[in-house]
């Protein structure tokens, strides 16, 4: 287990750490999940490659924290109970705010004892990705771990200041975020995906076979922009994650149910719908539609 040094210590608890330790010599490869509270997909992916690992077989160790905010999963929510977004803290601080703390105890407890770090993440606020990971590709030993995933699709991003990808990578860990679906729900279609990409990346490091075969590659998106809302309303989608669309396409319409009258929101490029919001009430200026350039 590991201690998230959040709560006084008398009714602290413990957080989960698997750990898939190898008869022979490799690497350590580490997952972290649900370091935002309300993200599933990524607990449920960290258990089935946890137990489908025979550690006869495997060269190297594995260590899993299927939920690292264990104190956002227990409440349904994203944030810790600071409200603060723990994914903006990395490497944090041993005497900042309490997401901090908790940020610089994960980090050096745990992810400086890993070789390789994928972080598995979905969709925010009602919203929804296409299975894809993100890495800076502007760093070799990140573009031949992407590499070593198989055929998901790839975004091209170093991330924002505080996210565990850019502190571990900065600080030499090769790590990419691997985002499939939207939170608060487990959508099994999206976990298999990331199982299969998971496993293709063990089959990779030479550390544990896998059996795992992917069709043609998907692209690789160096450049995306969400396109927002210009005005609130209901969001109603005419498009697909995934789908390819075309300059000046209508991707979805926000209408006033009060006075029915709406604006169409269009595709301000050629690109491929990476993610995109659940129909629902927007406001202003709402991300709707993630728009990739492959």
């Amino acid at each position: 287990s590991w201690r998230a040094e959040q709560s006084f210590a008398s009714i602290a608890t413990p957080v989960p750490v698997l750990v898939a330790h190898g008869a022979k010599r490799g690497p350590v490869l580490c997952l972290t999940a649900a370091v935002h509270g309300d993200e599933i997909n990524g607990i449920e992916m960290v258990r089935h490659l946890m137990f489908d690992i025979e550690p006869q077989q495997l060269a190297g160790t594995v260590i899993g924290v299927p939920i690292v905010n264990l104190d956002g999963f227990r409440r349904g929510e994203r944030y810790l109970s600071d409200r603060r977004d723990l994914n903006r803290h990395f490497p944090g601080n041993a005497h900042g705010s309490a997401a901090s703390r908790v940020a610089h105890s994960l980090f050096e407890n745990i992810v400086r004892q890993c070789d390789y770090l994928v972080d598995l993440h979905t969709g925010s606020l009602a919203r929804t990705n296409l299975p894809q990971i993100r890495g800076d590709l502007k760093n070799p030993d990140v573009v031949t771990l992407a590499k070593h995933l198989g055929g998901i699709t790839v975004l091209d991003g170093r991330g924002a200041k505080g996210t565990l990808r850019r502190a571990a990578t900065d600080a030499g860990i090769p790590t990419l975020t691997l985002e499939a679906g939207g939170p608060h729900i487990l959508e099994q279609s999206a976990v298999d995906i990331g199982v299969k990409a998971l496993r293709t990346l063990l089959d990779n490091l030479d550390m544990h076979a896998s059996g795992s075969f992917w069709d043609a590659p998907q692209p690789v998106f160096y450049e995306s922009e969400w396109v927002r809302s210009h005005q609130g309303g209901i969001l109603l989608s005419q498009v697909k994650l995934g789908e390819r669309v075309r300059t000046g396409q209508v991707l979805g319409t926000v209408v006033d149910p009060v006075t029915n009258t709406g604006s169409a929101i269009l595709a301000p490029f050629d690109g491929r719908i990476l993610g995109m919001a659940e129909n629902q009430v927007v406001q202003t200026g709402y991300a709707t539609y993630h728009v990739g350039v492959e």
